[in-house]
């Protein structure tokens, strides 16, 4: 059974994510780049990172509550077993498959949605370097803003949103979210660092996996969820319109 009625959350819904980092750049511009600023780096990319996942999380959950505000069905199982912070790699990922799911109802199968993979790609890439460079943020962390380039330019539309069931096809993309971003994301919302050592051991420094732990990759793939999210929630709602 399906009920329409005004989508209360649209407006947030389809809010860019990047308007968040460029008030981080602005916000950090009249600090300066001396040497005497480089300590803010840190205290900054937390910052900036705890926002964007909160809104990310408050994006989500807007989500559901509109796909059950037409869904009674949807609705019934949203409310039997709701989501916890809608932050885990896991959570994402089921809101992904239930939008599609909703998507398909509407008689659209999900090989015909079209939400622009490679246009998606483009921007993301573009508007950090856009963003970022050059800024405090790209000077204080030079090292990690050439990784970020270097390892997203590897990047293809095949590596997101490309069958119903996986938000991130890419192994790397999943691991870096599931591994990094997410831990990341809880040891600074829950202040887990402060009883554990400050500096990375040496061992970790020649692994060459930690050219991941890296603030503006984590930046790029909450930008790549989000533009997915809002490319399938405007399908949604065009064939929600329509029906």
């Amino acid at each position: 059974m399906v009920s329409m009625r005004p989508n209360l959350h649209t407006d947030f819904i389809i809010a860019p994510i990047s308007d968040l980092l460029k008030d981080a750049v602005t916000a950090s511009s009249g600090i300066g780049n001396g040497i005497e600023t480089f300590p803010l780096c840190d205290y900054v990319m937390q910052s900036v990172l705890l926002k964007l996942t909160g809104f990310q999380e408050q994006k989500m959950k807007c989500i559901c509550w509109e796909m059950a505000s037409i869904d009674f069905e949807y609705r019934y199982e949203f409310t039997k077993m709701p989501l916890g912070e809608c932050s885990s790699y896991s959570e994402k990922q089921k809101i992904y498959k239930d939008l599609v799911k909703q998507i398909e109802k509407f008689g659209l199968k999900f090989s015909e949605i079209d939400i622009h993979k490679n246009e998606i790609l483009k921007t993301t890439i573009s508007e950090i370097n856009d963003i970022f460079q050059p800024t405090n943020l790209s000077i204080w962390a030079q090292r990690n803003f050439l990784n970020y380039n270097s390892i997203f330019k590897d990047i293809k539309k095949t590596h997101f949103a490309s069958d119903k069931n996986s938000l991130f096809s890419d192994l790397v993309l999943k691991a870096i979210y599931e591994k990094r971003l997410y831990k990341q994301r809880n040891r600074i919302a829950h202040n887990t660092s402060s009883y554990q050592q400050n500096l990375p051991t040496l061992r970790t420094l020649i692994d060459e996996d930690y050219k991941y732990d890296n603030y503006f990759i984590y930046f790029s793939l909450l930008m790549l969820i989000d533009k997915i999210f809002i490319g399938l929630y405007s399908k949604y709602l065009e064939l929600a319109d329509k029906n």
